[in-house]
Order: structure tokens, then sequence, then C-alpha cells
């Protein structure tokens, strides 16, 4: 990193709301952080700036052709006052992934780490501290040039938007329904379904009304080609506990490589729990299911973390799995992971970044 970030204060700031109200990306800092792409200067001019709206040609390519891409991860208060990053080197590396399969060229991921840093130094005070909550940020790269071609873009946009939010649970774990859903697609192999990319969630919208519409709360995708096997669920990946041992789905180029997938993982085999990344078919957990063998199923993602699952419905076959409750798995687990992001456990794993 040799590009020194300017600071350019707001004049004016925001009343910080009540905890009490935060909810979810309502929201929204006094500051972003700015990072602009042409290409004859490459990434240039990072700064700090003042949170404010941005002003775009009706042609910037973002708008015709979807060339978008972001991340999402939090920044927590500890109880004694530290601010802590959770693995954020790992978003920014997955972030770069996702730009290469965009075709929008590679940050320098030293610069951006630095970058978000600084910013959230600046933002200390907008970290909550109450049980739960949490700074989310959310880095996002844009495509700016004015031209209606099919091509890549020659001018980007990165900004780095923070947002108070509140405690996903309001108390314990609560148990989620799932549609499994047959005649929708989310991702295929040789897509983008492996890359945090804006259309993947748009094109996810309408199932997911569909299901509401049910009456369950999220989706469980299967695969594109065969409408067999298990991907993600919502927009989390998914782990099955079957007789002691837990499975995932492989990562196969349709399914996110998810920073809290990896952390469970590392927690498991931590605990010398067997764990298994296989191809898994929705029938076979169905299969696990009227043997008695299913014990639990859960997601995991940024924001909750460990999602338990207490109903499964393929086919309208109707699987309550844990006599939906959380299972003692899914609590473990989710308590292990917060009580290393909010430094209320020893982090044995090198996982979190104080801004000092």
């Amino acid at each position: 990193m040799n590009q020194v970030i300017e600071l350019i204060q707001a004049d004016v700031k925001k009343p910080k709301p009540k905890a009490s109200e935060l909810g979810f990306g309502k929201y929204f800092t006094d500051h972003m952080f700015v990072l602009d792409y042409e290409k004859e200067k490459g990434w240039h001019s990072p700064r700090i700036a003042p949170y404010q709206p941005l002003t775009l040609d009706p042609s910037a390519l973002v708008f015709h052709y979807g060339q978008s891409v972001f991340e999402g991860l939090k920044a927590y208060r500890t109880e004694d006052g530290r601010v802590l990053l959770f693995r954020p080197e790992k978003n920014v590396q997955r972030l770069n992934n996702t730009c290469k399969r965009m075709c929008i060229p590679p940050l320098d991921e030293e610069l951006v780490l630095e970058g978000l840093q600084q910013l959230i130094e600046i933002e200390k005070d907008w970290v909550p501290d109450q049980e739960g909550t949490s700074l989310y940020i959310r880095p996002f790269i844009i495509a700016t040039e004015p031209y209606l071609g099919v091509r890549p873009s020659n001018s980007y946009k990165f900004l780095i938007i923070l947002s108070p939010v509140g405690a996903y649970y309001a108390g314990q774990l609560s148990p989620v329904k799932i549609y499994v859903e047959n005649d929708y697609v989310r991702a295929i192999k040789g897509g983008v379904g492996h890359v945090k990319t804006s259309g993947n969630y748009a094109a996810s919208l309408l199932a997911q009304k569909k299901a509401e519409e049910l009456g369950y709360d999220q989706v469980l995708w299967l695969d594109g080609r065969e409408r067999k096997y298990i991907e993600e669920v919502g927009s989390m990946n998914i782990f099955f506990k079957i007789n002691g041992e837990v499975f995932t789905p492989k990562l196969n180029g349709s399914i996110l490589s998810g920073i809290t997938r990896d952390s469970v993982i590392e927690l498991l085999k931590d605990w010398g729990v067997t764990v298994r990344e296989e191809r898994i078919a929705i029938e076979d957990i169905y299969t696990a299911y009227t043997k008695g063998e299913l014990e639990e199923v859960f997601g995991t993602g940024t924001a909750a973390v460990i999602s338990p699952v207490g109903e499964l419905n393929w086919n309208n076959h109707k699987m309550i799995i844990n006599n939906f409750e959380t299972g003692e798995f899914s609590l473990k687990l989710y308590h292990a992971i917060t009580n290393i992001q909010y430094g209320k456990a020893h982090d044995k794993f090198g996982w979190t970044v104080e801004i000092k």
C-alpha cells in the first residue's frame, strides 16, 4: 500500500438512534470510505468522506448490465469497550474473487483493510454496546462509466458504508420454517452463484416471496441441473447433523464460500466432530428424517451467525426438526462464535482484529 488516505470530515454529525430502534440497515454513520478507478490511473484517490448521495450518469453501466459486487461483515463492541472485526481479511479476499468473476479490476487488499480500520476508528461511537448489536459493514463496487455497450466498464467506484444494527435474535435462537424450492433456481455451476454479485439476490426474490406466501421464512435451494442436490438456504450456507456427524454441501462452483461456514467447520474439527463436505441429495435428508436420524439443521451467515431450522417442507413432506426446538449443537456453535466476536472468549484461531 503506497497511497495516503485523505480524511474529509463531515460538517454536521447525525443523531445516533437508540439501540431498541436499530433494526437492520436503516441508519448510516457520518462517513464512508471511497476509492475510484479509471482505466488510465487504476484505483486511486482513497478517502474517508461524509456519507452522502452519489451522482451517476443515467447511462452508467451498473444500471443496465448489473456489474456490481459487495461484501458484508460486522464490527463488535466488547464488554470492556474495545471494537473487534471478525476475519475481515477473508471478506476482502472474497471480494477480489468476486471482482475477478465480474471483470472488475482487483483491489489492493492492504489498502482496503487499512481504509476499513481507519473508517471504523473515526466512527467508533456508532458501534452499539447492547447485547447482540453490532456495526454492519457493507463494502461494494459499482460500474460508473456512461456507456450502453455490453462490455466491462472502464471506471468504477468502491465504497464502504456502515450501519449500526440491532440484535438478530430478541431472545433465544428461534427455529425457522424452510420451503424446499423445486421450480426456481438460484445458481448453476459456471454462473455467478459462488460470488457476491447483486444479481444473485435479485433473482432470489420471487422464490422468497412464494415461500412467504406459503407460510415459510426462507427457501432451500436445490441444484440448477437436476433439482436434486442441496445448495444454500436463503442467502446462507446450510448444515445437517445426522447420527452425530455434520454434513454440509461441498463447494461446487455455485455455492458461496461463506466465512461463517468456514468458521463453523474449523470449530467442529477442533471439537473432534466429523464434518463431511459432500454432495447432499434432499431425498437422503428425508430418508434420514424418516429413520429418526436427522438431529439438527441450521444455516450459517454473517447476519444470524447460526439460524436453526425447525421445519423443512419438501414436496409436501413436512420434516419437523428436533420438535421445532433449537438444538444444543446449534446453540453451542452460536455461543462459541459470538463469544469470540464479542471478545468474551479466548480467540485461539486468531480470527479477530482490534480497532486501535
